[in-house]
């Protein structure tokens, strides 16, 4: 079944140690777990607690097919070094789990995504709320695939979630001679049609520079939406948050995805297409939690961190600021309701 799969030590999760028995002193790296998805019959959670479990998705085939910049395979190791040092204010309510790479070392990314499905429906179906490193944007095929998977798996049969993607390309291109890192909610959709499962699209910043006018058409064809970058500006705050609670309302559960090259390249450099005219991480920070705070968000990924193009990691920096508060923010909703 894993073919691709490898764990993941304590030789990435290192950092500074101010403390080793004071717990409000301690560091991410000192309390992660590193587990194995071959062994999961042996793993015991507290069902009480929020238990995220991070999974890296090690590839670039897809962004190699679609003739852009490869070097985002190494965005799952980057991610985790900027995360070890991050200060535990979550304890005793929350843990969190280290699921090893899916990693995509030839040039078989189907087989690849198919292995990060299974991966993803193994988490989902111990209880544990995955949040997935990139790797090329074709991590969204796998992660939706596992996530169809579970529902099927768990009696929700021909459902699927709602995607909210935020990213500079809506990512829709045709798939004739194989998926890429811009074909895969196209992929989706038609996996969607093929299964009479309901397909529900948005995409959150693409910039009209970056996307033919066939694929905004094709947007419009599949009933997908899509809020312009142009559009989104702390003056009409308000219209956005408007737009993307008529989506969310419509929705049972929801698949959060971010690919980085929607933020401004000022902030977010190391990453596989760069965008002068990006969006500001802090309103897509403030997004992103508001639509945690609905409660409907099942699983989320963050793509196209490519240290290669960084500088001084400030890009994954930034991406390791996002999961502090995208953790912080799930455990918000988990003591409201609880």
């Amino acid at each position: 079944m894993f073919e691709r799969y490898k764990t993941v030590g304590k030789e990435i999760w290192t950092g500074r140690v101010d403390s080793t028995e004071d717990m409000d002193a301690f560091r991410w790296h000192q309390i992660i777990r590193s587990i194995d998805l071959r062994e999961m019959e042996a793993l015991s959670i507290d069902p009480a607690k929020l238990n995220v479990c991070f999974l890296g998705f090690c590839c670039d085939e897809g962004v190699i097919r679609n003739l852009g910049r490869p070097g985002a395979r190494k965005g799952p190791r980057t991610i985790r070094r900027e995360l070890a040092n991050w200060p535990v204010n979550f304890l005793p309510e929350a843990q969190l789990y280290d699921a090893g790479n899916i990693v995509c070392g030839d040039k078989n990314l189907e087989a690849a995504q198919q292995e990060l499905a299974n991966a993803v429906q193994m988490i989902l179906e111990a209880g544990l709320f995955p949040i997935l490193l990139g790797g090329g944007h074709e991590i969204a095929l796998g992660h939706f695939n596992g996530i169809k998977q579970h529902f099927d798996a768990t009696g929700q049969l021909n459902q699927a979630p709602g995607i909210i993607n935020f990213d500079a390309h809506l990512d829709l291109r045709p798939f004739d001679n194989g998926g890429s890192s811009g074909t895969m909610f196209n992929q989706i959709h038609s996996i969607c049609k093929a299964e009479d499962r309901p397909y529900s699209y948005l995409c959150i910043g693409p910039q009209t520079y970056s996307n033919t006018r066939s694929l905004f058409k094709r947007a419009d064809d599949m009933g997908a939406k899509y809020i312009l970058a142009k559009d989104i500006k702390q003056e009409c705050y308000p219209e956005v948050l408007s737009d993307l609670y008529q989506f969310i309302n419509h929705q049972e559960d929801l698949y959060l995805t971010l690919c980085t090259d929607v933020l401004n390249a000022a902030h977010a450099p190391g990453v596989s297409a760069v965008q002068p005219f990006g969006l500001d991480p802090e309103m897509v920070l403030s997004m992103m939690k508001q639509i945690i705070r609905t409660g409907k968000v099942r699983s989320i990924d963050i793509a196209e961190v490519s240290p290669r193009f960084d500088s001084d990691n400030q890009t994954a920096k930034l991406v390791a600021v996002f999961i502090y508060g995208i953790v912080n923010t799930l455990l918000e909703i988990r003591k409201q309701a609880g």
